[in-house]
């Protein structure tokens, strides 16, 4: 059965990759085709232009977000070192400063400068994906708060926003590889449908849980949890 399984997630997954990179590429064929054939005025070239590299940017981060999974399903033997998640948390936040600020939205993180063993970049890739998301679903003015604690068995990360939220149906299934509660958004913010695919596995890898916790049109709030051995 879990034969099975992993091959009808292949072939779901070969068709979503097909699809999901077929889409900026016919966009940007399209829009060079015209220049090409001389039918864009040249006082609308630029906005032709921009359409074009904005869709190849598109296509560059899907390939790389494709690569990162495609890593993190070999289960390969990275190296682990101990990182501060409150450290990298704000390396972030800095990171998404001006992505924040175009939506005037404020980022803070608080808590304890937890010390985790782990791989360095992976955990990089669990807050700013977190983080990423909390922004691209929040409304202007909102909130992005990242928090760190522990306890004697668990090193806990918390991101919340109050952002748009997630209707219960979609729950379970936000961490689904192209998964998007909100097509139409995810296009305009830019989103490839992995961000949180990638979240889950390199939780996994760190062998960790996530829990979700989210009300539309109030926020929601992703926390996961590690062992202080990890």
């Amino acid at each position: 059965t879990e034969q099975v399984n992993a091959e009808q997630n292949r072939r779901e997954f070969t068709a979503n990759i097909s699809h999901e990179l077929k889409t900026p590429l016919q966009s940007i064929i399209g829009s060079s085709e015209l220049i090409e054939n001389g039918v864009v005025k040249q006082e609308d070239l630029p906005r032709f232009v921009g359409h074009i590299r904005k869709e190849a940017s598109r296509l560059v981060t899907l390939i790389e977000d494709i690569i990162r999974l495609s890593q993190l399903d070999s289960k390969p033997e990275l190296e682990s070192e101990e990182v501060s998640l409150y450290e990298l948390s704000e390396e972030v936040i800095e990171v998404l400063t001006d992505t924040a600020a175009m939506k005037q939205i404020s980022m803070n993180v608080s808590g304890e400068k937890s010390i985790i063993k782990g791989v360095r970049r992976l955990l990089y890739e669990i807050i700013y994906n977190l983080c990423d998301n909390a922004i691209k679903y929040n409304e202007p003015g909102g909130h992005v708060d990242i928090s760190i604690s522990q306890n004697d068995d668990e090193i806990i990360l918390a991101v919340q926003d109050d952002g748009i939220g997630i209707a219960p149906e979609h729950q379970e299934k936000v961490f689904e590889r192209f998964y998007r509660v909100d097509k139409s958004h995810s296009k305009q913010s830019g989103g490839t449908g992995l961000g949180l695919s990638i979240v889950k596995h390199a939780v996994q890898y760190h062998h960790g849980k996530i829990v979700l916790e989210s009300q539309v049109n109030v926020g929601t709030t992703i926390t996961v949890l590690f062992d202080t051995i990890a």
